[in-house]
This record gives structure tokens, C-alpha cells and sequence, in this order.
């Protein structure tokens, strides 16, 4: 039992939890200025344990026989036959669930965008057959996340928010492409469509650092519409210290740290800015 939940923790990469969970907090922080309440935590956090769990198992599923003539892929879960597809369908539905009873728990907004929540939840895997954008799109699923947090408080919109699911939405965008720059010949041959496939390696780059620059934009006026003290903009300038810093580890000649800049880059990026929000907001 225990050896089955490790497979599918790393079938989903459990780990890359990491990327948009402090961002929900900190929605969640900033939107109620402090704590909101132990149960509010939980459901936001339920939410999003379900939601990203069933983004990467519908991704792992729809993409399988893609991975199985990518080199890099080849040997993941599915491909393998170490899981099955039925398998990861039902942990899909039954994560789907969780996210659903989260959001009917939390209040009427969450309720009634939970299809749309849905729907980018499984339509982002398709995106990369027809469009070059599914970074993007990508971005503005994950991103969601940041303002779901937000709205999981409040229960409304405000100009902050749009701002925050921008910035983060914008991050995660750059940092895919960069990702997305090991699949470059493979993606070519294949007709997956990508920002690297489509503009070349160099200019998929620029691309990603002109990306990277609006995110850090976005989190500034996040906090110039939020109102927000220094505490609040060292973190966004920190943020900006590691993004040039990731940028620099990645050439297209030398693709060998695009893991490095992905994950521990990235990590330090989202829990950092979470660190300065919570400083921000609870002391």
C-alpha cells in the first residue's frame, strides 16, 4: 500500500507541489491581510492538493503515447506499464472530487467557477498538438491557483488579484519554456508545438526572459494596487535576483542546468515570495 501511494506521488512528481501552493497561500494571506482561519486553510489546501494531482495524472494519461517515443519521457510511469491507464484515471476523478468538494465548501464563487477550473485542469495537455501558446496557457491554469486563493477568502475579484494570477501565471509560462527547450528536436520531428520548436532554441530564450521580466512587473503592481509595504517589495526584488540568476545557468549551447533552473530556481522563487507575504501580512 505504502509502495503504490510512493508510485503515485512520483507518477504526479508530488514534489513540483511546491511551484504553485505558496502562491494559493499567499493569495490567500494577502486577500484576508493575515490569517483567515484554520478551515479556510484547509479547504484552499485540499483544493489544491486535488487540483494539481489531477492536472499531472490527466497530463501523464493523455500524453502516454507521446512520452513513449520521447526519449526523455520514455520512462515514465505509464509508458513503463508500471500504473495502468485506468489507474490513473481514477486517481484523476478521485482528485477531481476532492477539488470539487472544496470548492462547494468554501464559497459560492469557488462553486460556481469549479467547471471552469475543470476545464483548464484537463484541456492544457491538448494545447501543445495545435499552438506554440500552450506555455502560456499552462500559465494561466497554474496561475489561477495565486487568485483562487485570493477568491477562496473573499469570495470576489479585486484588481490585485488579476494582477497576482498574471504574475504567477507569466512565471510559470517562462520558466515551461525553458523546460521546454530539452524537447527541442524531438518536438520538431514530431509536430508538438512549442515556443523552442517554433522560434529555435536562442530566441525561445529571450522569449522566456522577456516572459520572466512581465512576471516580475506583475508581482510590483500586485503590490502597488494592493497597497503594500517594503517587506512586501524586497521579496518582489528578491524575485527578480533569482530569475536573472536563472536565466544566466541556461545558454542554447548548454542545456545541461535546464533542471536546476527549472526546479531548485523555481522553488526559491515561490517560497520565497510567499516568505515576504506572510511577513508582510502577519506581522
Amino acid at each position: 500500500m505504502i509502495a503504490r501511494l510512493r508510485t503515485y506521488l512520483e507518477l504526479v512528481r508530488f514534489e513540483h507541489t511546491l511551484f504553485a501552493l505558496p502562491f494559493a497561500y499567499g493569495g490567500m494571506l494577502l486577500a484576508g491581510r493575515g490569517w483567515p482561519g484554520l478551515e479556510t486553510f484547509f479547504w484552499i489546501t485540499l483544493a489544491m492538493v486535488g487540483a494539481r494531482t489531477a492536472a499531472m495524472a490527466l497530463n501523464r494519461l493523455i500524453d502516454r503515447a507521446i512520452d513513449a517515443r520521447n526519449p526523455r519521457t520514455a520512462k515514465r510511469h505509464l509508458p513503463q506499464g508500471v500504473v495502468s491507464p485506468g489507474e490513473v484515471l481514477a486517481l484523476s476523478l478521485v482528485s477531481l472530487l476532492l477539488l470539487g468538494i472544496a470548492a462547494l465548501k468554501l464559497n459560492s464563487l469557488t462553486a460556481a467557477l469549479l467547471p471552469v477550473a475543470v476545464f483548464f485542469l484537463v484541456s492544457y495537455s491538448y494545447t501543445k498538438r495545435f499552438t506554440w501558446l500552450c506555455h502560456y496557457w499552462l500559465g494561466l491554469t497554474i496561475g489561477a491557483a495565486a487568485a483562487g486563493g485570493w477568491i477562496a477568502v473573499t469570495g470576489a475579484f479585486e484588481a490585485a488579484t488579476f494582477a497576482l494570477w498574471a504574475a504567477v501565471g507569466l512565471w510559470i509560462a517562462g520558466f515551461d519554456i525553458l523546460y521546454a527547450t530539452q524537447d527541442f528536436h524531438f518536438d520538431r520531428h514530431n509536430r508538438i508545438h512549442s515556443v523552442p520548436a517554433r522560434f529555435g532554441l536562442a530566441l525561445a530564450l529571450q522569449i522566456a526572459r522577456v516572459t520572466h521580466f512581465l512576471a516580475w512587473l506583475g508581482f510590483g503592481l500586485t503590490g502597488l494596487l494592493y497597497g503594500a509595504g517594503t517587506v512586501y517589495f524586497l521579496g518582489v526584488l528578491g524575485v527578480g535576483v533569482v530569475l536573472w540568476y536563472e536565466h544566466r545557468l541556461v545558454e542554447p549551447n548548454d542545456l545541461s542546468k535546464v533542471d536546476a533552473a527549472f526546479f531548485q530556481a523555481n522553488v526559491v522563487v515561490s517560497l520565497g515570495m510567499f516568505t515576504f507575504v506572510a511577513l508582510e501580512t502577519l506581522l
